[in-house]
């Protein structure tokens, strides 16, 4: 939980939160880097056992502080080689095991994807697919009403200026759509030949 930094949810299954990301494997003893997407990055091993995308539980047995990430051992991985086999594997937790949001302005991935997209004046734009973070800030994920590829808002009170859960809606001023800039010409071109 955040202000307008969501956790991460499995769209097809918003009755999860993904809390996790394993990395690649840390060192020969089978450890790995987990990247949290908790409030706290430690509250990881509050919840219990975690699930997988496909429902396997995962124990997270220890973990800790790393650099820009935690570093963690999973139960039943002793070796590299094992290690290696979970990069990549996001983990989740069920929506009841988490903490009621308390403070207005934030709310988790569950809350947000499904919501219909509008405009200022009401009009439809989409919907919310998923809400990403390629590391600059959280950005809304829509899918146009009229069809065409996603679109990524920046979630942000400029760009999404009011979130409505309970009326199951976003409202977004999407970017002007605007042709390429005008070319113009470089301030000193030559003019013919050399010395003209």
């Amino acid at each position: 939980m955040a202000r307008r930094r969501p956790a991460r949810v499995l769209p097809e299954a918003a009755a999860r939160v993904c809390v996790a990301e394993i990395g690649a494997a840390h060192g020969i003893a089978g450890e790995v880097r987990l990247r949290a997407f908790t409030e706290d990055p430690l509250a990881v091993t509050q919840f219990g056992a975690l699930q997988t995308e496909d429902g396997r539980e995962v124990a997270v047995a220890a973990v800790r502080p790393g650099k820009d990430c935690l570093i963690a051992r999973i139960a039943g991985v002793a070796d590299r080689t094992a290690a290696e086999r979970w990069r990549n594997v996001k983990l989740y937790v069920a929506r009841d095991k988490l903490p009621a949001i308390e403070e207005a302005e934030t709310y988790y991935h569950a809350d947000l994807v499904g919501l219909s997209a509008v405009g200022p004046d009401g009009a439809a734009f989409g919907h919310v697919v998923a809400v990403q973070n390629f590391g600059a800030g959280d950005l809304l994920e829509i899918a146009p009403a009229a069809g065409g590829p996603t679109v990524l808002l920046p979630f942000t009170d400029e760009a999404v200026p009011a979130v409505d859960v309970a009326n199951g809606r976003v409202v977004v001023n999407p970017p002007r759509e605007e042709g390429p800039p005008p070319l113009t010409p470089p301030r000193h071109a030559a003019r013919g030949g050399r010395g003209t």
